[in-house]
């Protein structure tokens, strides 16, 4: 019996030995069939493709060319062909750089359940491509297209196919130009802003937009303007609410009737380097039961000084797609008036301009004059060369906390008229009048102008009394 049972314990062994042996070599010759390549596997042209759809972990997204692209569910919707030639530009040269070959497991690769199925097709035949597990050890992706065979591709598929239905929406384009030649503002601003180069309206060098009121052209800060226009360029048309908006349906966005309306004239090269010039129209509204709420609500509480989320809306000419922009985007867009665009600065001119200043303070008149030579000016007072560091810097920081045009009550501070080597400018006329505590009421040549800091005032009166009491 001990003879016999020694002799099934050998044999056991040595038929798991054989079984290891089988399934080792097995394993050996499946090594053996994971080989590097550079080899091509699908050469697709885009224009060729008929079909595309694409099946990912959020959504499932179909679509046909007819000419152009179509979405399937919804032939209203804007496809940007764009998008879809990029996703589809993936297969012109699929190349790999792993093939498996006769694979029997496709689950061990992710490929049973893949993380993303690409299907499409031409004319003359249909392709499915299979994504599956990413390989960390090689930092690639195992990659099906039904041929028996398992590869790994350094150009990652899913890094375009994890496509939402709005990224493949074609957006209204954004403001792009080299010159802007006109703005227009409707709505809760009504003016015109012009571009005009060596103008005759302005003494600042700087100054080429001009806002029409009142048969005026009134130079605007170029700084500020620019600011603006960016913001318009800047705006992300991304997050849209609807992409085949009806008329009724702006009424609710508030954009039947827009709070603002910015026409911009442009001119901007094209691709063949040929100047031209076209128009950009941006409509922006304010939720309208929103408007209404916040407005019943400044009424009833005019000191909350809360900050509220803003739901606000921009729809670019008469498109038919609606955006929903961010409380700061409306808030830039909405600061559209004149004296939002306007210097703030008192005397917005360059200090180098200025050839002679009279002063009078305190019943007292005083001169500083110049002299200019080799584009460097030196500045005297009773012929005593001066250090005019601190008078140039306190003129410079008057600057309008608000602007105003009430009429002086108080004293007057402090007046200078400067004297400018400008022939439209000759000279201007500063008026400082104490308005209360804080601030104090400028008026600029006869006319009244913006409430500055006081205490800037005093630190201009004090490098006044600097130079003419030294």
């Amino acid at each position: 019996m001990k003879r016999s049972k020694r002799i099934y314990l050998l044999l056991g062994i040595l038929v798991v030995a054989c079984i290891a042996t089988i399934i080792v070599r097995r394993v050996e010759e499946y090594k053996e069939k994971i080989k590097n390549s550079d080899e091509i596997i699908l050469q697709i042209p885009s224009e060729s493709v008929k079909t595309l759809s694409w099946e990912n972990e959020s959504n499932t997204l179909s679509f046909h060319k007819d000419k152009k692209w179509i979405y399937d569910e919804d032939e209203d919707f804007p496809v940007d062909e764009e998008k879809i030639n990029e996703l589809l530009s993936q297969f012109k040269e699929f190349g790999v750089s792993f093939i498996i070959e006769d694979v029997e497991d496709y689950g061990q690769y992710g490929l049973a359940d893949p993380t993303c199925t690409i299907k499409f097709s031409t004319d003359e035949k249909s392709y499915e491509v299979k994504l599956g597990d990413f390989s960390t050890m090689d930092s690639q992706r195992y990659v099906s297209i039904g041929d028996g065979n398992v590869y790994l591709v350094k150009n990652d598929p899913l890094d375009h196919f994890d496509a939402t239905l709005s990224d493949v929406i074609d957006h209204d384009e954004t403001l792009q130009f080299d010159k802007v030649t006109e703005i227009k503002f409707t709505g809760t601003e009504n003016y015109n802003v012009v571009y005009e180069e060596e103008s005759p309206n302005t003494y600042n060098d700087d100054d080429v937009y001009f806002a029409q009121q009142d048969g005026k052209k009134l130079p605007l800060d170029t700084t500020k303007v620019k600011s603006y226009l960016y913001n318009i360029s800047s705006l992300s048309l991304l997050n849209y609410t609807t992409y085949n908006v009806s008329d009724e349906e702006l009424k609710t966005y508030g954009l039947d009737a827009p709070e603002l309306t910015v026409t911009v004239n442009y001119t901007k090269k094209n691709d063949d380097g040929k100047e031209i010039s076209d128009t950009y129209v941006l409509n922006v509204s304010r939720d309208p039961e929103e408007k209404k709420a916040a407005e019943a609500s400044e009424k009833e509480d005019s000191n909350s000084s809360e900050e509220k989320e803003i739901t606000a809306y921009a729809r670019v000419g008469e498109s038919k797609i609606v955006y929903k922009i961010t409380s700061a985007e409306y808030k830039n867009l909405m600061a559209a008036s004149y004296n939002s665009l306007r210097h703030k600065e008192v005397f917005a001119g360059d200090f180098a301009d200025i050839n002679k200043i009279d002063i009078s303070l305190e019943g007292t008149d005083y001169t500083i004059t110049t002299e200019k030579k080799d584009d460097k000016r030196t500045y005297y007072y009773k012929e005593e060369e001066l250090t005019i560091t601190d008078f140039k810097s306190t003129l410079q920081a008057l600057k309008a906390e608000s602007f105003t045009n009430e009429q002086p009550k108080q004293k007057k501070e402090i007046s200078l008229t400067l004297y400018l080597d400008n022939e439209n400018f000759p000279k201007i006329q500063i008026d400082l009048y104490r308005h209360d505590g804080t601030n104090c009421l400028a008026v600029v040549d006869g006319k009244s102008v913006s409430l500055i800091k006081r205490s800037n005032v005093v630190d201009l009166i004090e490098a006044v009394n600097a130079i003419v009491l030294e």
